[in-house]
């Protein structure tokens, strides 16, 4: 049988996973895929017998795309090619100078051409106007440097290094935030970047009082007028420090501002950075700014992402009948699996600046997640955004986040916990959210791995597992056409079918299945419900986007935004149809462009 059931799936390993070295094709079949990373990953283990096992063991975790590791591990590990297996690292500007400046540019690019993608905190980088005393010159501002990375970034794509995405992510109280909300409003500005504002608890009261909110910026000089400073926690300081404020604005017309933005753009995102810090489990050595390009791992200076995600699909048992149920053993067991994979990830990975490495190996961080959710609620019969789909989400991600946390334990007792622990991990606010039980063992054994969950987007790797609804997104449509992007940034285009859609059609001609839904019929209250349902049982995060239709009123993004923040989640993004960003997902025939993924 063939194990690619659609055309763009074997173009999509063709393309993005298959091994080749000068010139030659060294993996035959996927088969061959699964075997070389599963050699590879499990070359992390110590004596041959055991190096043995676990490639038997990985390998049958690979086969039929039951789990899917991050695509910079699929594409790179057991191969001669000096690349990294992270998908994703925050990178630092480390001083608000040129030097400065410049030295975080070339770490990032060495980074990109390595293909990891990079996100970094710009609110380090004085507004624009600001006096630079040494120079006697006035500083041009973050969105000015930031189109120096948006440059780097496209000349070392025609390099061809792997694509990298970025990340930039500015402050809700820097005084250039105006210019930052407006910067992607251009067409041909920034299109290597993402773009999210970092949202503070203070500025959501100061939205809710509809009162002033000052634009700020740190200063060594003191004032002769104390109402002229502030104290904010900024940039990787622990404990608030002066600022200066150069103006204030309406805090609700700014907020305003942002949810027009990505109403009219899609961008900017919105972070919750207290939220972040508030649940982040190394509260006590970290200060976290910023995320990966995608949002799903909010990271510290030169933190990376390991990512990789059960796919839900392939533990449905009798599909589309009475008695469709998930077989909660075989998720189990192959979290487990996956935790110690994702964990033997980082002692095989190359890393492109040694910091990297020491923040990696300190830590251990991996992201194990899920995809799949949406065609696994249709063949189990339940309704995507429906009572029971909100259980069932977090029934889901709760036994994910229990196995991955105990395999992560067991991994601590036998190769020791990760160097950066410290009994104040235990006092985190989200370990003293978790299951006595596993906080027991968690004190008697340590951890393994600082932290263990998140959501991707898996986009192209959903692709690749025969089109499956991708991370915890609804089901676009039944079938649609989807734009991919190859070499010379041309694009083909594939006529697709979701994965469930495709199981009923073997069985049934016509119609949908019973509890199907899709984009077209959600409500934007559906999405979020889903997003916080599963929230509290991740340490990480989750990108999430919610599609809204073009008719959709603005008065109610508002609505949207503020839930967000009120469920707890860490971050918040919005897809409107617009003529700027353009489209990766068509619907078929002569229906309209109503979808895209702005973050693959």
């Amino acid at each position: 049988m063939n194990t690619f059931k659609e055309p763009i799936s074997n173009n999509v390993w063709d393309l993005k996973y298959r091994y080749r070295f000068q010139g030659h094709i060294i993996d035959q079949t996927i088969e061959d895929t699964w075997r070389r990373v599963a050699v590879a990953v499990a070359g992390a283990e110590k004596t041959q017998d055991e190096q043995a096992y676990w490639q038997k063991a990985f390998y049958r975790l690979l086969e039929d795309f039951q789990f899917l590791p991050g695509g910079r591990i699929l594409a790179g590990a057991g191969t001669e090619h000096a690349v990294t297996l992270f998908n994703c690292f925050v990178m630092d500007i480390a001083e608000d100078s040129l030097k400065g400046i410049f030295d975080a540019l070339r770490e990032g690019a060495l980074t990109l051409q390595q293909g990891g993608g990079v996100g970094y905190d710009f609110s380090v980088l004085r507004p624009k106007g600001a006096l630079v005393k040494k120079t006697g010159t006035t500083s041009s501002g973050p969105v000015s440097f930031m189109r120096i990375w948006d440059t780097t970034c496209k000349i070392l794509l025609a390099t061809g290094a792997r694509r990298g995405a970025m990340m930039a992510v500015l402050r809700c109280d820097h005084p250039d935030i105006e210019e930052f909300i407006s910067a992607k409003e251009d067409p041909l500005e920034l299109r290597h970047f993402n773009v999210s504002v970092m949202v503070t608890d203070a500025f959501m009261e100061a939205v809710r009082d509809d009162a002033d909110w000052p634009l700020v910026f740190p200063t060594k000089e003191s004032s002769k007028n104390p109402q002229d400073i502030v104290y904010r926690q900024w940039g990787s300081a622990f404990k608030p420090v002066p600022c200066r404020i150069y103006r204030h604005v309406k805090a609700r017309e700014l907020w305003h501002k942002i949810i027009r933005s990505a109403y009219q753009y899609a961008e900017p995102g919105v972070l919750f950075g207290d939220t972040i810090n508030r649940m982040n489990t190394l509260w006590y050595r970290e200060r976290i700014n910023a995320t990966n390009p995608c949002g799903e791992i909010p990271l510290p200076p030169y933190g990376a992402c390991n990512l990789g995600s059960i796919n839900l699909t392939q533990f449905v048992e009798a599909p589309f009948s009475p008695s469709a149920k998930l077989n909660w053993i075989a998720i189990e067991e192959t979290i487990r699996v996956a935790t110690r994979f994702q964990d033997n990830v980082i002692d095989i990975s190359h890393y492109p600046l040694p910091v990297q490495r020491e923040q990696a190996t300190g830590t251990r961080r991996i992201g194990i997640g899920v995809t799949g959710l949406a065609d696994a609620f249709v063949m189990l019969g339940v309704r995507y955004g429906s009572p029971a789909s909100i259980e069932l989400a977090a029934k889901i991600m709760k036994k994910v986040a229990e196995a991955t946390w105990q395999a992560s334990i067991e991994l601590a007792s036998e190769k020791g916990t990760f160097p950066f622990f410290q009994e104040d991990y235990l006092r985190g606010n989200f370990v003293l959210g978790l299951d006595e039980q596993i906080r027991r063992s968690l004190a008697q054994h340590g951890i393994r791995n600082s932290h263990h969950n998140t959501i991707a987007p898996t986009g192209t790797i959903s692709l690749l597992a025969n089109n499956v609804s991708n991370g915890i997104e609804p089901v676009f449509k039944a079938d649609y056409d989807r734009h991919v992007r190859v070499q010379d940034e041309k694009t083909i285009v594939f006529h697709v079918k979701d994965y469930a859609f495709q199981l009923w059609q073997q069985k049934n001609k016509n119609g949908l299945p019973p509890e199907w839904v899709d984009t077209d019929s959600l409500t934007p209250e559906a999405h979020l419900q889903i997003q916080g349902a599963m929230q509290p049982f991740i340490d990480n995060a989750i990108s999430k986007t919610i599609n809204i239709p073009r008719d959709f009123p603005f008065e109610k993004m508002v609505d949207v935004y503020s839930k967000a923040y009120a469920l707890g989640l860490k971050g918040c993004t919005v897809f409107r149809p617009n003529p700027v960003t353009g489209s990766v997902l068509e619907a078929s025939k002569s229906d309209s462009v109503d979808h895209c993924c702005p973050f693959e």
